[in-house]
């Protein structure tokens, strides 16, 4: 290769890495930057508390459902092609939030943003695979893991700036022109590869996969209103089970898995699919009811609530930076469960150290410690994710690791909200002698102060307290399990393993289906 063939390779590398790091960080920071803007969407459309929900579920089951479907799709017509197929329907999806006329067509534009997220998170680390490798494939890696921590640490202070200065439809509109720009630079300077032995796509798979999830988070949204025990919120239960069910049959009979059920036979990756799944449904779905805290509870502006968030969200940036080394000689099953267990007693003093008298600086200690527990837990669950597969496995096991991580918020998102909708009702209802369910719900959307007449602020702060509490109290327990599972699960030698391109032969299977199992 002459210098002016290798001049044309690094550019070549350089701006793939700026068009990948473009799109992650405008995918991330899209999760955490409406949050802080729902409670003034609330006010403009009268949007009811399971609206609220749904804006950022229907973001995120797109992105649960389809980020392994759109893996297989990259391999098969090429990771360039998708990639920017995803970026062109991030776009226009998020043009269209922009304009939204009401909550229902939001929330069909975030399905639809979630969509092109998928697309777009399934490809980004594999267009950076293809293009560099060795040492520098580590320092693009480290680039991208920069990105995500920025994204998710700067995302609360961008969305309180913009919806205080200029309203909450810019959280969307700026996506346009960051999204033309990424387009361009994707066409132009990146190349187009493909799996010359990819199969046909697992329809059947995205399907049942996709309905399960949907039916799981409807029945856990619903559920308040039409009673947990009804007709309607039973069956909803039971399809989901169903479609689970049929997901997994589906799956095992596939000669080429969409989502491989074989990697589960390694304790290592089943523990850290159970601890990611945990930190998103835990703590990452609890990021929006602190944020309606805030702003719907004590009264505080966008802006002002997002400045409060930062305690929370810049250490998952910095923390993981300052314990690169230590996180490199530590073993990966304490240092996981060490971060998850900082992030559950960072959730426990929240919930206990807020009460109707308080201001937001009781949030403070827990929200630092939550922080620092996410920075840890977060580029451990990314090693262990990549560490226990080989590595021609490496693409599915990030998918399913990304699949579990985003179905948690999904999940997260509709169960704490439910519970607190539930511990806020009987609350007030107590408070006030007599079924206070429509006043509740009023409260839960639009906050106290738009809400109750000025007699009633005090116990509606109280049951609004109660609510919040409770759901952090929860949300800590689940990541209390995937604590547990990381250290009981994750163990070294399944890493050395994997690093040496073997895994453990199950019991009755031959040498040869081992080695195939291998890749």
């Amino acid at each position: 290769m002459d210098a002016g063939e290798h001049l044309d390779t690094s550019r070549s590398q350089w701006w793939t890495l700026v068009a990948v790091c473009g799109a992650t960080f405008m995918l991330l920071v899209d999760v955490t930057i409406v949050q802080v803007a729902l409670p003034t969407i609330q006010r403009e459309f009268a949007a009811s508390f399971s609206d609220l929900q749904w804006v950022i579920d229907a973001y995120a089951l797109m992105l649960a459902s389809l980020i392994l479907t759109s893996g297989s799709l990259a391999d098969r017509y090429g990771r360039k092609f998708v990639f920017i197929a995803g970026l062109v329907v991030f776009t226009v999806a998020s043009f269209l939030c922009g304009v939204a006329p009401g909550s229902m067509f939001l929330i069909g534009a975030r399905a639809l943003q979630g969509v092109g997220g998928a697309a777009m998170f399934a490809t980004g680390l594999a267009l950076i695979g293809q293009e560099y490798a060795g040492p520098a494939r580590a320092k693009a890696i480290a680039a991208w893991g920069a990105t995500v921590g920025a994204a998710v640490g700067v995302g609360p202070l961008i969305g309180g700036v913009i919806t205080d200065g200029l309203g909450w439809r810019w959280v969307f509109f700026v996506n346009v022109p960051v999204g033309i720009v990424t387009v361009a630079l994707a066409a132009v300077r990146t190349t187009n590869k493909a799996d010359p032995d990819a199969k046909r796509l697992d329809v059947a798979g995205v399907l049942t996969f996709s309905g399960a999830l949907f039916l799981f988070v409807l029945a856990l949204v619903r559920g308040t209103d039409d009673g947990w025990g009804s007709t309607l919120i039973v069956s909803l239960f039971v399809g989901a089970a169903v479609l689970l069910a049929s997901f997994v049959v589906i799956e095992l009979r596939q000669a080429r898995p969409m989502f491989d059920m074989s990697l589960f036979r390694k304790p290592a990756f089943t523990g850290v699919s159970i601890g990611t799944f945990a930190v998103g449904a835990g703590m990452f779905a609890a990021f929006p009811y602190i944020t309606f805290y805030l702003q719907n509870g004590l009264g505080y502006s966008p802006l002002q609530g997002g400045l409060r968030l930062l305690p929370s969200t810049i250490p998952c940036f910095i923390v993981p930076l300052l314990l690169r080394r230590t996180g490199e000689r530590t073993p990966a099953g304490p240092m996981l469960g060490a971060g998850l267990a900082l992030v559950t007693l960072g959730e426990i003093l929240m919930a206990t150290m807020i009460s109707a008298t308080s201001s937001w600086t009781a949030l403070l200690p827990g929200l630092v410690i939550s922080g620092i527990g996410i920075g840890i837990a977060n580029p451990t669950i990314a090693k262990v994710a990549l560490g226990v597969v080989p590595p021609q496995r490496s693409g599915m096991a990030s998918g399913i690791s990304n699949t579990f991580r985003i179905a948690g918020l999904a999940t997260g998102v509709a169960a704490l909200g439910a519970l607190f909708q539930d511990r806020l009702t009987a609350s007030l209802s107590k408070a006030l002698g007599r079924p206070a369910g429509d006043l509740a719900k009023a409260v839960a959307s639009r906050g106290i102060h738009a809400t109750v007449p000025p007699r009633l602020a005090a116990p509606a702060l109280e049951a609004y307290v109660t609510g919040t509490s409770a759901l952090l109290l929860a949300g800590g327990l689940v990541v209390a399990v995937g604590a547990l599972a990381a250290v009981v699960l994750i163990r070294s030698r399944d890493m050395q393993a994997a690093a040496a391109g073997w895994s453990p032969q199950p019991a009755g299977t031959s040498a040869e289906e081992a080695l195939e199992e291998t890749g």
